[in-house]
């Protein structure tokens, strides 16, 4: 009898401020959607909101995915930076938080916590930041963030009590 792969559900930001913004974000739902050994469960709405960063940047495009896979992390986090390669997205040359054509960060991966060069699972600004916190707690409220278990719904309230000022727009796309 063959034993089973291990399945986790993993979250992916997906964000996009260059070019037709919604269809790079659709371009990346589509080919997360094929690779093998990851299912697309579930994808939050995307929404427009103030670049992070550099000044003079375009409003981003973004958004979560809910990704189950049976992939470890580091081939997940090989598959997205593949994903950005193909949608005209050059880390080497670009300001750090500058604008980009896609972007993809692998938020959660489980419970897990992965603390190793070039891969930090939680995404370490995650509670920092509302545009990637809404689109999650619209598609995993109740999903614990590790290490102290606060559930994501906690963690947003908790960010939108103590920030002011951030423009976010839902948009259709």
């Amino acid at each position: 009898m063959t034993k089973p792969i291990a399945q986790s559900d993993c979250f992916i930001a997906l964000g996009s401020n260059l070019g037709d913004r919604h269809a790079h974000i659709r371009a990346a739902i589509d080919a997360l959607s094929t690779i093998p050994g990851m299912d697309m469960m579930r994808v939050s709405t995307i929404i427009e909101t103030e670049p992070v960063g550099p000044a003079g940047q375009e409003r981003y495009l973004n958004g979560v995915a809910h990704i189950r896979t049976s992939l470890g992390p580091r081939d997940v986090l090989s598959h997205l930076l593949r994903i950005e390669i193909e949608r005209g997205r050059d880390r080497a040359s670009a300001p750090r938080w500058g604008s980009r054509t896609l972007d993809l960060d692998l938020l959660l991966f489980g419970d897990r916590v992965i603390d190793e060069p070039g891969l930090t699972v939680p995404h370490p600004r995650l509670r920092e930041r509302l545009f990637v916190l809404e689109p999650l707690a619209e598609i995993a409220p109740e999903f614990s963030l590790q290490p102290d278990g606060k559930r994501v719904w906690e963690v947003l309230d908790l960010l939108r009590r103590g920030t002011t000022g951030v423009s976010v727009r839902r948009t259709n796309g």
